[in-house]
């Protein structure tokens, strides 16, 4: 995947933008509960941070992030993709028309491999729409640590009708 470009630079309306961060960082509880920081929509793929906390700990031990801390941050990020995907797909909509598109989007597959320990005080997630069709889209992620090593990458299919 290509390296993130300064946000919001994506060819969205700003109240466009704004609103799907709105959904994505506030609106949904768990993604609010993970940390999850949008820094890129564009229809070529989207990017978040997540900050390390106590609360995201798996190994003790070791400070490891969880891995359902990772596979739930992919699955976000996943939608996200597909939600900025098919705004671009209807652009000849208002903004707040194309969110209405959203409501029936889930979560059909989703495979993570863990490729590296998520150890760090920051995390990149990345995610690319592979295809989008008509009733479902496929995706693929990538979860990063902060000098931009590859930890961990997903795939993914969901439901978008």
């Amino acid at each position: 995947m290509k390296a993130a470009a300064p946000f919001p630079a994506s060819g969205f309306e700003p109240e466009f933008v704004a609103a799907l961060k709105d959904i994505f960082e506030r609106q949904i509880a768990f993604n609010r509960v993970l940390g999850l920081q949008i820094t890129k929509i564009a229809p070529e793929g989207v990017c978040a941070q997540i900050a390390m906390k106590p609360e995201l700990i798996g190994h003790f031990g070791h400070q490891r992030i969880h891995g359902g801390v990772i596979s739930a941050g992919l699955d976000a990020m996943g939608g996200l993709a597909i939600m900025a995907a098919i705004g671009a797909r209807h652009m000849d909509e208002a903004p707040l028309q194309r969110l209405q598109r959203f409501g029936k989007l889930g979560t059909i597959d989703l495979r993570v491999d863990y490729l590296r320990p998520g150890i760090g005080e920051q995390f990149e997630l990345r995610a690319e729409v592979l295809r989008l069709g008509s009733r479902v889209a496929s995706t693929r992620m990538e979860f990063l640590d902060a000098g931009g090593m590859l930890l961990s990458t997903g795939a993914a299919a969901y439901i978008v009708s």
